[in-house]
């Protein structure tokens, strides 16, 4: 009987499992405390600390796991692969095997052979094996050790010699490598294979004869010159597609026909009214929007919202990317994804409960973010037909590249939706030039971020420990460090064998301070978190390298953001008394004068409540609640204890539980001792931030008395400025009454001057082939000018010119109104007649056919601007 997709994912972590591996579960997709990686793009990214021996593993030297991946930018980047062919994803799983310092390459070797064919039954003819070939650059020879043990299970014509590009494993520039095997699965028919031998198949991009598994033998660390040092320990890093595995056993020629695509493909068929399977188009775009729901739904789930940098613009991408397939090959001119939710929480939620756990969020922020984007692409479209009409007035057939460029960087118009849309019109467009603006902008871009690491020199052997939950400042030593260039600015990282000083994590910002010896001080002018450590950067290295060195924390700004810290615990905690359970934290940000705090709630929080909030928050500061920490707590313990934990964190086997009273959470972070050290509690605002999440920034201790004394301050110069009237409430509303009754009369006369002036311009008015062609220039505002030029049209409905150039203030405005039959008969469009006028006021605007305004910074030209509107009329 065929395995469904949850059974081969159970059967493989059941396997390792007998094999004396421990499941662990999936990292988060999302990582947000390495500085070098956004996602998570493979199975080894949450084990780099141990593979770099600067985390010991522990009891469990076997794990296995199924891990969540993306891969959409930098070295491993297939999104406009996606949808095209039967394999490429941008979410997918991986499912993994790791050995830390115990079996190698033989042990691997012989697990991999017994799942496939024992517990999977695959055909072992049907399966190729690759090895590293060696390289005479890097001055490594063949792998026949691999090869030795491959020929326990595979004839020698399986075994295929692998170059460095296919058989040397690199996670980047520098970090840990290896030579690996890749097993290759040939899945054509018995007809096709007697034609062709499989192995002449192997890495040729058949999409029949594809790889399924990939078993690293991680043994060497490129550094930044290039050169391989060894690591630690022996390492095996295997990596399975579990969906091309899932696509083999159920004997698919695509991914996307297995049940891990299907019923979100026939959910897809039921919503659109559309068949997969029967034209290309449609079918391409049921792939993109089912692969790209995954990835959309995970990333939130993990704690990413969609935005405009980094990791949020890269989900933002994607989900874009799928609803501008909906909309040009389904026909969907509403949010359609969102209502694909269900169909994924029901299929993957079993295994991931984090996506049950927040499927109205999902939701809500996935149909939030598609209904803006339509919003966006009809103003595009919009955009590109004015473009259109621009070229047909001058009788060109291409689109610029800049303006193709234009579409994609503001409007989110990949290229291929622009020519399709031209296309239909009959234009074609400059791919060439589009092509070399995108250039200019991943060359700026790459400019701005790249960053240049120098090797690691090692001062001194040995590991960091942190000491900063019990001391702030420390005796110590350099361990090693390291130079660093990022935009022309050159600095150090350094790495303390004891150190007080916490490195960024978590949303509170790291440390500052000082590294003190006998003869000189070195200002720490932040710390980072890399692989499990404290990174200190300083501008210059020690004159003296092996000193004796006290590093000593800025006690000043460590209190005030422990404090603000603290004050986030609080505030969870109150926001679920006041609000309810369903708030769940989404992000915070705290340094010594700032307290941002991102939660789930859906709608907006009323000001009783934030009120109730506050009240609740300052009452446990009152109480002085102490800091109740417990470290190294097992993880199922923490949980029985009550401990908060946070969707897309992740966790060890042992976590530190920080309570305060009532509130207790899962921390690594920096707190205040007891609550009584916050001081004093405000929120200054609540918003959203997206569908489903909320945003409150605060105050704390002494940022709030300075808050009380600004309030203060204003509310004299107030006071004084109503004559420190006694009720201040009731003199400003008199005030603001007062002020509305002068507007009203105001507006009034100003109605009573247009009424007049349009009279006295009708009167003077000229009549050029029987239209009437008002023309002046007067001292107007914008919004008067808009006023007599619509009184004007409905004075003269028929026949009717007006120009009017206003001088109000430092700028010159030309206004420009045709009647209806004006613009049929003589085909007139105000919006582009405008443009060309306004390049004699130094200026540019634009409107509708029948009425539109332009803005200058040369009043001399304003004359001129009136005349050239009449003569571009022809009349």
């Amino acid at each position: 009987m065929m395995m469904t997709a949850n059974e081969v994912r159970e059967s493989y972590k059941k396997f390792f499992e007998a094999h004396g591996h421990k499941i662990v579960p999936s990292a988060p997709m999302v990582i947000k405390d390495d500085p070098t990686l956004m996602f998570t793009n493979a199975g080894m990214n949450q084990w780099k600390d141990i593979i770099l021996g600067t985390k010991d593993p522990g009891r469990d030297v076997r794990r296995v796991d199924s891990q969540k991946c993306l891969r959409v930018s930098g070295k491993h980047n297939d999104l406009e692969e996606v949808g095209h062919d039967t394999y490429h994803h941008t979410m997918f799983e991986m499912l993994g095997n790791w050995s830390f310092g115990d079996y190698f390459k033989e042990g691997a070797i012989d697990m991999a052979w017994e799942y496939l064919v024992d517990v999977l039954h695959l055909n072992p003819a049907d399966l190729y094996v690759t090895v590293f070939e060696g390289s005479e650059e890097e001055g490594l020879e063949r792998d026949d050790e691999a090869a030795a043990y491959w020929a326990k299970h595979v004839p020698a014509d399986h075994i295929i010699n692998g170059n460095k590009h296919d058989n040397f494993w690199e996670m980047g520039d520098t970090g840990p490598c290896g030579p690996c095997s890749e097993i290759h699965v040939d899945s054509r028919t018995p007809e096709e294979k007697a034609k062709v031998p499989g192995r002449e198949l192997v890495n040729k991009d058949d999409p029949q004869v594809i790889e399924i598994w990939n078993i690293v033998f991680m043994q060497y660390n490129r550094k930044a010159d290039g050169s391989l040092s060894p690591l630690p320990m022996h390492v095996i890093d295997t990596g399975m597609g579990f969906e091309r595995l899932v696509r083999m056993l159920q004997d698919k020629h695509s991914n996307y026909d297995t049940d891990i695509f299907q019923p979100i493909i026939k959910e897809i068929e039921n919503l659109s009214g559309m068949k997969y399977g029967q034209t290309e188009d449609v079918d391409v775009a049921m792939r993109v929007i089912a692969d790209h729901l995954r990835a959309v739904a995970f990333s939130i789930a993990d704690g990413q919202l969609p935005g405009n940098a980094k990791a949020g613009y890269v989900i933002r991408r994607i989900l874009r990317r799928a609803v501008r397939y909906a909309y040009t090959f389904l026909g969907q001119r509403s949010a359609f994804m969102f209502k694909l939710v269900p169909v994924l929480v029901q299929e993957m939620g079993g295994a991931y409960p984090e996506l049950p756990a927040q499927q109205e969020l999902i939701s809500r922020v996935m149909k939030e973010e598609e209904d803006s984007f339509l919003r966006t692409l009809e103003k595009g479209i919009n955009l590109l037909n004015g473009d259109m009409d621009e070229l047909k007035a001058h009788g060109q057939t291409q689109l610029d590249g800049a303006s193709a460029f234009r579409l994609f960087d503001t409007y989110g118009f990949p290229l291929d939706l622009t020519e399709l849309i031209c296309r239909e019109h009959g234009f074609t467009v400059d791919a060439k030039g589009f092509d070399e603006e995108m250039a200019k902008q991943k060359a700026r871009a790459r400019n701005a971020a790249v960053v240049e690491n120098g090797d690691w020199e090692v001062v001194k052997e040995g590991e960091q420990e942190f000491v900063g939950y019990d001391y702030t400042e420390y005796e110590c030593h350099i361990l090693r460090y390291r130079k660093v260039t990022q935009k022309k600015n050159t600095f150090y990282e350094v790495v303390l064998d004891f150190t007080p000083f916490y490195g960024e994590m978590g949303g509170q910002v790291g440390d500052q301070g000082v590294l003190v010896s006998e003869n000189e001080t070195v200002d720490i002018i932040d710390t980072k978190r890399e692989n499990n450590q404290s990174i200190h950067i300083i501008k210059e290295l020690p004159k003296d390298i092996d000193a004796n060195f006290m590093a000593c924390v800025d006690t000043d700004k460590r209190s005030a953001s422990a404090a603000n810290h603290t004050a986030t615990h609080l505030l969870d905690y109150a926001l679920k008394q006041v609000l309810g359970d369903h708030v769940e934290q989404k992000g915070s940000y705290v340094d010594a004068t700032t307290l941002r705090f991102d939660f789930s709630h859906f709608q907006k929080v009323t000001d009783e409540e934030l009120r109730q909030v506050e009240r609740l928050v300052n009452e446990m500061i009152r109480q002085d609640l102490p800091l109740d920490e417990h470290r190294d707590t097992p993880l199922e313990e923490a949980k029985r204890m009550g401990a908060v934990a946070l969707f897309g964190e992740k966790y060890g086997d042992k976590v530190r539980v920080v309570r305060f009273g009532p509130s207790c959470e899962f921390c690594g972070g920096i707190h205040a001792r007891s609550t009584g050290r916050i001081g004093f509690f405000k929120i200054v605002s609540e918003s959203s931030v997206a569908a489903g999440i909320r945003r409150i920034e605060a105050l704390t201790g002494k940022n709030c008395e300075d808050a009380i004394y600004l309030m203060q301050d204003t509310m004299m110069a107030l006071k004084g400025m109503f004559n420190n009237a006694k009720d201040l409430t009731a003199a400003i509303k008199k005030y603001i009454e007062e002020h509305d009754d002068m507007r009203k009369e105001i507006e009034r006369f100003q109605a009573q001057a247009v009424e007049r002036t349009k009279v006295e311009l009708l009167n003077r008015a000229s009549n050029v082939n029987g239209v009437k062609v008002v023309k002046a220039v007067l001292p107007l505002e914008a919004n008067t000018a808009k006023d007599l030029v619509f009184k004007l049209r409905e004075a003269q409905p028929e026949n009717l010119v007006a120009v009017i150039g206003s001088t109000a203030g430092d700028k010159p405005l030309l206004t420009v109104m045709f009647s209806d039959d004006m613009v049929r008969s003589h085909e007139l469009n105000a919006g582009k007649i405008i443009r060309e006028a306004a390049k004699l006021i130094q200026g540019g605007g634009g409107g509708q056919p029948h009425y539109a305004q332009a803005g200058g910074k040369d009043l001399d030209g304003i004359h001129q601007a009136v005349d050239k509107v009449i003569e571009l009329l022809n009349l």
